[in-house]
């Protein structure tokens, strides 16, 4: 499927794929500021945003549940910040050590 593409797509198709997780993770940063603005439909389409985009983060159903239950943007938030927190985020793509 990849041979459909130029090399210069080839490239910002696997770096996009690198950058998933962190690219979920700045949508889900964003909604949390979208939430505290939000009210009546608008902020259940977003809580329903938020718990699909939770999933594909592979947050616990159970945590995922819990924290839409609260419908609380600080305790997102926190989650945000925990999951920043647990996944290093690195500008090198050869995997070596930063030079000090």
């Amino acid at each position: 499927m990849l041979e459909d593409y130029s090399k210069h797509q080839q490239k910002i198709i696997k770096r996009y794929y690198q950058n998933h997780d962190a690219i979920q993770l700045q949508k889900l940063s964003e909604m949390v500021a979208d939430l505290y603005l939000a009210e009546g439909k608008k902020r259940e389409k977003l809580w329903k945003s938020v718990g699909e985009l939770m999933k594909k983060l592979e947050v616990p159903q159970s945590r995922i549940d819990h924290l839409v239950s609260k419908a609380d943007p600080a305790l997102i938030a926190r989650l945000v910040t925990e999951l920043q927190n647990e996944k290093p985020v690195s500008n090198k793509q050869d995997g070596s050590k930063p030079k000090s």
